[in-house]
């Protein structure tokens, strides 16, 4: 259930980064290095088994 629910978010997020309008496309990498450091978070802190996600 984790990790459709992870999967889920991040292609929402991926889809929600990416510039297609106008007024987006000045933003550079901020969303997508925000999308990029979450997910790092998330993997630093399942390695250090902070969070217990079954496979």
């Amino acid at each position: 259930m984790f990790w459709v629910l992870f999967w889920v978010l991040l292609v929402v997020l991926i889809f929600a980064a990416w510039p297609v309008w106008p007024y987006s496309r000045g933003w550079g990498y901020y969303p997508a290095g925000g999308i990029a450091t979450a997910l790092l978070v998330f993997l630093a802190l399942w390695w250090l088994g902070v969070i217990a996600v079954a496979l």
